[in-house]
Order: C-alpha cells, then sequence, then structure tokens
C-alpha cells in the first residue's frame, strides 16, 4: 500500500520571460536541474518516466528517492510521486502557464520530511528547506531561462573538466 503524504506543502511561483516550450523542455530533461537547483547534486533518469535524485541535507548529509511521473502535459505539466524506499516521501507537480508576460512556473510539492517537524524545523535552520530551497531556485531559473545569470560551477559543487 502506497504510503500517504501528508507532511508539508509547499507552492511557488515565478514569471518568466520565455514562452512554456522552452521552459518546459529544460525543466522535463531532469539532469538539466542541478544546472539551477543548488540543492541537487545529481538527476540520473533511469527510463522515460522515473529517475533517481540526490539532494543535500543538513550538516553535509544527503538525501535520495526515485521518482515516477504521473501525469506529463507536454509544455503545461510535469508531476511526480516518490517510490517505496525513498529518503523523503514526495510528491509533486510544476505548472508552465503562459501568461502575457511569457509564462508563469508554478511548483507545488509535498513531503514527509526526516524526523518530522523536529527535523523540518533542523533543516530550516541550516538552510536546506525545501520552501526556501525552491523560492532560490525558481529565481535562478528566472536568470538562467532569461539569460542574467550563468550558475558558477563551483557553486554547485563541481569541478571544472580539463581537457
Amino acid at each position: 500500500m502506497r504510503r500517504k503524504i501528508e507532511g508539508i506543502k509547499v507552492e511557488k511561483s515565478v514569471i518568466i520571460r520565455k514562452p512554456p516550450e522552452v521552459l518546459y523542455h529544460f525543466w522535463r530533461n531532469f539532469g538539466n536541474l542541478p544546472e539551477i537547483m543548488n540543492h541537487l547534486k545529481s538527476v540520473t533518469v533511469l527510463d522515460g518516466r522515473r529517475s533517481h535524485w540526490v539532494a543535500k541535507a543538513p550538516a553535509g548529509t544527503t538525501v535520495e528517492w526515485d521518482a515516477e511521473i504521473i501525469k506529463d502535459l507536454q509544455n503545461e505539466l510535469i508531476s511526480w510521486k516518490s517510490l517505496e524506499g525513498a529518503d523523503v516521501d514526495n510528491t509533486g507537480s510544476v505548472h508552465f502557464d503562459r501568461v502575457p508576460e511569457g509564462t508563469q512556473v508554478r511548483v507545488m510539492i509535498q513531503y514527509n520530511p526526516p524526523g518530522g517537524k523536529i527535523g523540518a524545523a533542523f533543516a530550516k535552520l541550516f538552510g536546506e528547506e525545501p520552501s526556501q530551497q525552491i523560492e532560490e531556485d525558481l529565481k535562478r531559473f528566472k536568470d538562467f531561462m532569461e539569460g542574467t545569470e550563468t550558475p558558477p560551477m563551483e557553486e554547485r559543487g563541481f569541478e571544472p573538466k580539463v581537457a
């Protein structure tokens, strides 16, 4: 039986001056997401619907989970749920809604933090709380897609490759 996710809900949005098609395709290639999300160490696509995620957690630790896409409407919506065995049970969606200024990108996540409410308070104290992360990530996504910022390699924890 699937675990019920009742924990913490987060919803954030931003308007980006790009068409939904461009933003959806960048986001749908999950390997791109560590480029704009500082808390993500890696995303490995397993197949057309499943992927493996590794994220930074407080005190230099990491959390991992496999996720499955449960709804994918091209250029409009991607929704997912974590699979059994996740370090952090989560479900969520990202919506790409056309508006006169470009696209409203809206992210909704519901998750059960490790350690419950105490774990959530600990994460917030160390700046690893998802509502903070999502807000910062959406701003970074906006800046990146509008061409006003390129995330530095060292900020993401990667070393430059030498040819």
